[in-house]
């Protein structure tokens, strides 16, 4: 009965296609080849080499961009866009980072920030005030643009290096528009958990996506990278001219558009070194209640 069965189905498979014409097929569509998408193959020891590389490679930046900030998401129930400015971002190994913000073509400050590994500092003269705090400090505040920190730039923009004694895993991602390798960093400790996540699109291999997660799966961070280009006519050395960061927990999106950069420049530490401005409002940020000084 099972046999009579399965020549039952092929007899009324080949039925339908005979009634069709003996064709199946609704709609053909040939695809150019030069219009066919390229999915490169490496290996997972590859693309970990590709990656430290890069990262290892890099120490320091110096770049000139434009910034858009969003800030709120439609769980928070209210959106807000702000106007572009332009920024000047420096960033060196192991933790200091800072970025000037100003209006374009007035050149005016709309904020001056910095951070190295245990303290921020973000200047806002147009309020006239000074707020300084630890950078683990994980309070959020109900105004979603205040949640912006200098540290949340640093991984974004020197990414951190995959040690040996990490865990990694492999796995490939496709869908209509792209394949995408992926490589997810594990954290060990007494409870296994993904600490990072990184994209490798397989048109060229180059890091598009990095995501980052805190405790229980919390997804911190997750950078897009695109338009990658020479950091100087003729170089050899790329970077992404264009960073998409977006903070789901902080509820705080930036857009970056690099006009200018240079990479692994000396950089001194004066350089990351902010001072409150004379008669600004001193406010100290932390796990309790803010403390105010003159």
């Amino acid at each position: 009965m099972k046999r009579n069965w399965k020549r039952m189905v092929l007899l009324t498979v080949s039925a339908a296609a005979c009634s069709c014409g003996g064709k199946v097929v609704t709609k053909s569509t040939q695809v150019p080849v030069a219009k066919r998408p390229v999915a490169k193959e490496a290996t997972q020891e590859e693309l970990l080499d590709q990656y430290n590389a890069f990262a290892r490679g890099l120490q320091s930046i110096n770049a000139t961009l434009e910034l858009k900030p969003t800030a709120g998401t439609k769980y928070s129930g209210v959106i807000n866009e702000y106007h572009e400015v332009k920024a000047f971002l420096l960033a060196s190994r192991p933790y200091n980072v800072r970025m000037i913000g100003q209006v374009p073509v007035v050149g005016k400050t709309v904020f001056d920030m910095s951070s190295d590994a245990q303290t921020f500092e973000v200047s806002i003269p147009s309020k006239n005030k000074f707020l300084t705090g630890p950078v683990t400090l994980e309070r959020q505040s109900s105004k979603p643009i205040e949640n912006l920190r200098p540290q949340h730039l640093l991984d974004a923009v020197l990414w951190p290096e995959i040690r040996k004694e990490e865990i990694v895993l492999l796995e490939e991602f496709n869908d209509e528009n792209a394949r995408y390798y992926v490589l997810t960093v594990l954290r060990g400790g007494y409870k296994t958990e993904i600490l990072r996540k990184i994209w490798f699109d397989r048109a060229d291999l180059r890091v598009a996506r990095l995501e980052s997660f805190g405790p229980k799966g919390a997804l911190l961070s997750d950078v897009h990278y695109r338009n990658w280009q020479p950091v100087a006519p003729g170089s050899a050395t790329e970077y992404p001219m264009q960073i998409a960061i977006e903070r789901p927990h902080d509820e705080y999106k930036l857009d970056l558009t690099i006009s200018k950069i240079s990479l692994n420049e000396a950089l001194t530490a004066e350089q990351f070194k902010l001072d409150p401005p004379p008669g600004a409002e001193i406010v100290h940020v932390g796990e309790g209640s803010e403390e105010k000084r003159p």
